[in-house]
Order: structure tokens, then C-alpha cells, then sequence
């Protein structure tokens, strides 16, 4: 089991996710997208469907979706990677092959106790992942 941890920083969520989507739609899977409230999950189905590089296809009810957007780790679209939108972790990820846990400065504290939670088990693989002054993605640990 992998879990991906991603400081948000100069990239908004949106797009970190939407280029997250098309790398696993391009291997073949599915990804399930959790989000913390209706809101947020409305403000990013609005966002995945206005992004400006291409059409992710997603929805946020039913089987048949690639990308899934829920309140509830529970994948409808047998999804067998997902993220964590609402920067709080959940062990409820660990029965996923891939899990992305997005945080940021406000939420710094909580991803770091989960890191070193995580690190305890020798089953999960961890990668820390920020973003350098180009908005390249990083991998620091």
C-alpha cells in the first residue's frame, strides 16, 4: 500500500488533483475523490469540469464514473486509488492500493502525525511530495 502525502502550496487542489485523475485514468484505474462537505465536493466537480487542459470524466454519483467525488471512503466505482480532498486523514484509505493525502500550512501538524503513524507500519510505503519555486513537484522523502 502506498500513500502519497502532497503539500499544497503554489498549486491550487483542483489542479493538483485533476493531473493526479489523468495519470490513473491513463494506467488503466479509477480514482475515488473525498471530499470534507457538499460544498467542497460541488466546488470541485466545477472545477474538474472547467479545467483548462483537457476533459476529465467524473461525476459524483454512480459505478460507471472514472473519477468519483464522495463524502465517504467508500469507492462506488471500485476506484482502488484515493484522495483524501479534505486534507484529513483516515485510515479508511488504507484499503485502497493508493492513497493521496493533500494538506497545507493549516493542516501541517495533523499530516505529520499521520506520516509518522503510518511510518510505524512496515506494509505502507510513504512519499512526501511539495512543490519547488517553479511549481515543480518534489519528492523530498
Amino acid at each position: 500500500m502506498q500513500v502519497d502525502f502532497y503539500q499544497l502550496g503554489r498549486s491550487p487542489l483542483p489542479r493538483v488533483l485533476a493531473r493526479i485523475a489523468e495519470r490513473i485514468l491513463a494506467d488503466g484505474g479509477r480514482l475515488l475523490i473525498v471530499a470534507g462537505s457538499e460544498a467542497q465536493a460541488a466546488d470541485l466537480d466545477a472545477a474538474l469540469w472547467e479545467g483548462p487542459d483537457s476533459f476529465l470524466p467524473h461525476g459524483r454519483e454512480g459505478a460507471d464514473q472514472p473519477v468519483l467525488i464522495g463524502l465517504e471512503c467508500t469507492a462506488a466505482n471500485q476506484a482502488r486509488h484515493i484522495a483524501l480532498a479534505d486534507q484529513r486523514w483516515r485510515d479508511e484509505a488504507l484499503a485502497f492500493d493508493r492513497a493521496f493525502h493533500f494538506f497545507d500550512a493549516d493542516t501541517l501538524e495533523a499530516a505529520r502525525a499521520a506520516w509518522r503513524a503510518l511510518g510505524a507500519r512496515p506494509e505502507i510505503s510513504r512519499n512526501y511530495w511539495s512543490q519547488d519555486e517553479a511549481g515543480r513537484w518534489r519528492k523530498t522523502a
